[in-house]
């Protein structure tokens, strides 16, 4: 099939850990930007609280007796800090993306036509910004494909991760059915670290809770049961010993991207706070209150697994777990952040509808059934008849997981701008 010449194209995606060159925003940077939100990042031990529990809130409003100066500053700084990084979500992307096409890409004209991008591309995240695309601009991309990327614009954030604690359990029982001896293997380290938590080499501690978060890229590729069984392998020294291998401990650092790129902390949830309040730490909330995920119980119930956790952010990983993630004003901007009410809208289903009906522009996506990190089904809400996205065309396969693009992209790139021309008769 000979497809249409396209003028130019533009790829959105949020780009793999592994493939990472450089970011913005990371501790370093946000201390030179906001140097008052960590005046008490050095606070002595014995003026820090010994319960872990204690909130933010709770903290601060503790030394003021001591340091009301620096606590005023800091507190200041979160607001000026919460702000600056709301600006770094989907309805800015897109606006970048439009400026970076005027600048860059389109030749100067004194012509007022509109110059829409010929084909737009979001994977994953990226095709949470498509969507944002078809609704904050006037004239989006001409062709728009999704692949594992349709935003669950019509479900509440809790109900979303109520779903995809489903589908990481589903992904859980596969790989302990594959492998069942690592059900036992799992159990042991979680005791291990229940006991004593280890150092990592950056600074961090590997606790069980984060040793569980190995579990995020269980979805990821056809490969991804294979790498985390080799990487269980390597876990202790001997089958007798409980001290773990430095490989093992190397590995964990390089492969759990949050230290290196913290804004993946401070802000996934919010990819779903569509002017429709906080997320306020929407998948913690949901996971406990379900007995299954509490892993400090079913690492003694033999019957029962131990579940490795999926894509999600919890408010302990600012309490020492990633060393670059944590401290008074790193966790008091995560939680800021957690709690904000205020955000922007990033979707407008009636511009999304209107924009599709008008045929200016065309859609098709890829949905894969099996995906771990965008539920089916809230999927199905957006796409179905009076959806905002009824009118973009569906390839629906349980073929590929999230990955899908990575792994065949020629041939779902292919698939998908024929389905959306309407050259390639999906569905039939």
């Amino acid at each position: 099939m000979r497809l249409a010449v396209i003028d130019n194209f533009i790829y959105l995606q949020i780009i793999p850990h592994s493939l990472y060159r450089s970011t913005p925003i990371t501790k370093q940077t946000l201390q030179r930007r906001f140097p008052d939100l960590f005046l008490l990042y050095d606070l002595s031990e014995s003026s820090q609280s010994d319960d872990e529990n204690e909130s933010v809130s709770s903290k601060l409003e503790r030394l003021k007796n001591s340091y009301p100066d620096h606590v005023s500053s800091i507190e200041a700084a979160i607001i000026e800090a919460v702000d600056y990084l709301s600006q770094f979500r989907a309805d800015n992307i897109v606006h970048d993306a439009e400026q970076i096409k005027e600048a860059l890409l389109m030749p100067q004209t004194t012509s007022t036509e509109p110059r829409p991008w010929g084909a737009a591309l979001g994977q994953s995240y990226g095709g949470f910004c498509v969507m944002s695309y078809l609704s904050l601009i006037p004239h989006p991309p001409s062709v728009c494909l999704l692949t594992g990327g349709i935003a669950p614009m019509c479900t509440p954030v809790h109900e979303v991760y109520s779903s995809l604690a489903k589908r990481v359990k589903e992904r859980n029982l596969l790989y302990y059915k594959r492998y069942p001896e690592d059900a036992k293997l799992v159990k042991r380290l979680v005791q291990r670290l229940l006991a004593m938590p280890a150092t990592l080499p950056s600074g961090g501690k590997l606790t069980a809770r984060r040793f569980l978060q190995l579990g995020m890229h269980l979805g990821g590729t056809p490969s991804s049961f294979a790498s985390l069984h080799a990487t269980l392998a390597t876990a202790f020294l001997d089958d007798e010993s409980q001290e773990l291998s430095k490989a093992f401990l190397k590995h964990l650092d390089s492969v759990q991207p949050f230290d290196d790129h913290p804004i993946y902390f401070l802000l996934h949830e919010s990819i779903y706070a569509d002017a429709n309040g906080p997320a306020n730490w929407a998948a913690h909330s949901v996971l406990q209150k379900s007995p299954e995920w509490d892993f400090s119980q079913t690492v003694a119930n033999p019957d029962q697994p131990t579940l490795f956790l999926g894509e999600m952010v919890f408010p302990w990983m600012a309490k020492g777990d990633y060393a670059e993630c944590s401290g008074l004003g790193f966790e008091a901007l995560a939680n800021g952040l957690a709690i904000k009410d205020d955000w922007t809208a990033l979707f407008n289903p009636e511009n999304m509808r209107r924009t599709l009906e008008s045929g200016h522009t065309v859609a098709a996506a890829a949905v894969y059934t099996d995906d771990m990190y965008v539920d089916y089904d809230a999927c199905r809400m957006v796409t179905q008849p009076g959806g905002p996205l009824e009118e973009c065309k569906l390839y629906i396969t349980n073929e590929y997981q999230h990955s899908g693009l990575r792994d065949d992209g020629a041939a779902i790139f292919t698939k998908l701008y024929g389905m959306a021309l309407g050259s390639v008769g999906v569905p039939s």
